[in-house]
């Protein structure tokens, strides 16, 4: 009850106070890569249930000749590049945790086509709400394997407290200013989830 009402509260203050930014990169994402502004896909959240997660659009709609989007790094802007490393992308995403979608903090949603590839203690991570920030991203982020990131993640559902999460938001503001762990080597993001050898 205290992490919901205290996501509630934090959502709406970061929501009032950057509404005048929320507004201009609005603007900027809709003339520097059309629209729609806000890209809205389905993640798995607590118990697997799938939700609409909300985010600012960073990547332009370019296809190759056969109509299949381009990779990442093809699509992936200089100015997109800006707000994913200034995690601008990522407010929208407190309409998620408003709605209770989300949680500020948790394991990070990922796509749904991951679900059957994770292995019974990989899937435990959905056991808590995912975040817009978690272990995980503060302790890697994109620049971590995929082994780690699910290790901090489940660590953090084994040992989550409300004075963990205040850490971690503090650390994600150090993150977010430092700007490391944006994306793996050699890739726009990270390289996708083929599933783990252990089961």
């Amino acid at each position: 009850m205290i992490k919901r009402l205290f996501d509630i509260i934090v959502s709406l203050l970061v929501l009032s106070f950057l509404l005048p930014v929320i507004a201009v990169v609005g603007i900027k994402v809709a003339i520097e890569l059309g629209r729609p502004v806000i890209f809205k896909q389905n993640r798995p959240g607590l118990k697997g249930k799938i939700f609409k997660l909300f985010k600012f659009r960073s990547m332009k709609d370019a296809v190759n000749e056969d109509g299949i989007p381009l990779p990442d790094s093809e699509r992936l802007s200089s100015f997109g590049e800006a707000l994913r490393a200034t995690s601008l992308d990522e407010l929208p995403s407190l309409l998620n945790v408003i709605k209770g979608d989300m949680s500020l903090v948790g394991p990070r949603p990922l796509l749904v086509e991951y679900l059957p590839l994770y292995n019974t203690e990989q899937a435990t991570r959905h056991n808590v709400r995912p975040g817009i920030t978690g272990w995980a991203q503060v302790n890697g982020r994109n620049a971590i394997s995929w082994e780690q990131k699910f290790e901090y993640d489940v660590w953090y559902v084994e040992n989550q407290s409300f004075w963990l999460d205040i850490k971690i938001l503090l650390l994600t503001i150090r993150k977010v200013f430092v700007r490391d762990g944006i994306s793996a080597d050699g890739e726009a993001t990270m390289t996708a989830f083929k599933g783990s050898d252990n089961e």
